[in-house]
């Protein structure tokens, strides 16, 4: 495989152009842009910037918060703002560009300040943004070969890698956290317990196969295999579980761990896209489940996905559980431009709000599919991706480095090494804003056939 390519602009920043008079003024006048920028645009918390020019502080000393140093030792990084914005702060990180004391206080300052720094957003970075959104949501990018190329790109990376932070039933989604592990701030007010994730990563689990009214004796559908954790916590109940997955390392995982929990009799995976699903699934399943994969279906996919969920469940039983990063309605658009977490995490994704799903279900399959219920997940996701993060910096040295250079020998160059791991540990701190701030929810949508109680109630 290729690990994620750099974008097109990106690309610029050679050290030819470097050397371009030309290119020089540029970066001076991104510079004084920005700057003029942060001046009028911090007005909670402060911002220490120290590059080539000396040191400049923006905003108001603020003591309930901490102040933000960033060092740039790259000038190009305003050119790289003022050309991309998010992609370019992301490119700009990766490269080594500037330092920050904490990215999380960096994210929290951004999304404070927001709406007053919206002089960030240049024509240039505009025209950028509108360009890749059109390329991923009106010319489409997951028909079956781009699909498959962008689940390589987001999972095939290696097994051994993603063990390195995920807990030991490796669910690469959301917990859900509750009281035995002091909430969603228990790591926090309690420190870091290495079972902690792994108890709300089941729970999570058997919450979405509850919602999904998964019985023993059940059949169940899963597209998104991921490593198994749902498939083999389905088998357990008794479910007969059908998975399917793009990926191949994720299968051959997965099988294996189905087999050493005595599961192969009940947990088959199969290496298929969706849309490809055997002829003898129509109308053979009492459940079905999504965890976070429905965000690569993509905007001209969507009334092919609830057909195929409509086609596979019992026409008289059925229900389905899709979860999925959303946007919130207020800054919600069908055209979605690339950045960072689409370009270099989970490629040509299309992120809905909480009313798109619904809508999308019954445009495709009219009063067949009947939302159930809805429900927010976000707040419990700063804390899974904090939890990612600690495990990533402890475990990201020696034997495991050493094998990933030997599967991607492109990180051989120490700078390669060195993108690679700044860029996940960009991921969990930006992700993590978001969902904290509101600025991205995690929407759990449950669907059923109609008059298909959740449970017996008179």
């Amino acid at each position: 495989m290729s690990m994620h390519a750099p974008t097109l602009l990106s690309r610029l920043f050679s050290q030819d152009a470097r050397n371009n008079w030309l290119w020089k003024q540029f970066v001076q006048y991104a510079r004084s842009h920005v700057m003029s920028v942060l001046e009028a645009g911090i007005v909670r918390g402060e911002l220490h910037i120290e590059d080539s020019e000396g040191k400049r502080v923006f905003g108001v000393p603020n003591s309930k918060r901490p102040v933000v140093i960033m060092r740039v030792h790259n000038d190009d990084l305003w050119a790289r703002i003022v050309l991309s914005l998010d992609m370019g702060l992301s490119e700009a990180y990766m490269n080594c560009d500037f330092d920050v004391s904490s990215l999380k206080d960096m994210f929290d300052l951004w999304l404070d300040n927001r709406q007053t720094l919206q002089g960030l957003t240049t024509l240039l970075n505009t025209i950028s943004a509108y360009i890749s959104a059109f390329a991923i949501s009106a010319l489409g990018r997951q028909n079956l070969s781009m699909a498959l190329q962008n689940v390589v790109e987001a999972y095939d990376t290696s097994n051994e890698f993603f063990q390195c932070f995920l807990s030991e039933e490796m669910m690469y989604s959301c917990a859900l956290w509750d009281e035995p592990e002091h909430g969603v701030r228990g790591d926090l007010t309690h420190g870091f317990r290495e079972d902690d994730l792994h108890n709300a990563q089941i729970r999570k689990i058997h919450h979405i196969l509850k919602r999904a009214r998964a019985k023993p004796g059940y059949r169940l559908l899963e597209i998104g295999t991921g490593w198994g954790a749902m498939a083999i916590e389905a088998a357990k109940i008794g479910c007969t579980v059908d998975t399917v997955t793009l990926s191949v390392q994720q299968k051959a995982m997965a099988e294996k761990r189905a087999a050493a929990a005595g599961l192969s009799d009940r947990v088959r995976v199969h290496l298929l896209d969706y849309r490809q699903l055997p002829e003898d699934f129509k109308g053979a399943f009492d459940s079905f489940v999504s965890c976070e994969m429905a965000e690569a279906v993509g905007l001209r996919d969507h009334a092919t996905y609830f057909k195929m969920i409509d086609w596979a469940l019992k026409p008289d039983r059925g229900a389905a559980v899709i979860t999925a990063t959303a946007q919130p309605e207020f800054r919600y658009s069908t055209l979605q431009p690339d950045d960072f977490a689409r370009h270099y995490h989970w490629p040509n994704t299309f992120l809905p709000n909480a009313t798109y799903f619904p809508l999308a279900a019954q445009q495709a399959v009219p009063g067949r599919l009947i939302l159930d219920s809805l429900e927010d997940h976000a707040p419990h996701y700063p804390r899974t991706l904090r939890e990612w993060g600690y495990r990533f910096e402890k475990n990201f040295k020696g034997e495991l480095v050493e094998n990933l250079i030997a599967e991607h020998p492109q990180l051989r160059d120490p700078r390669s090494l060195e993108a690679f791991r700044r860029k996940w540990r960009y991921m969990f701190d930006y992700a993590a804003a978001g969902y904290a701030h509101a600025y991205t929810a995690l929407n759990c949508w449950t669907f059923a056939r109609p008059e298909y109680p959740v449970e017996c109630c008179d």
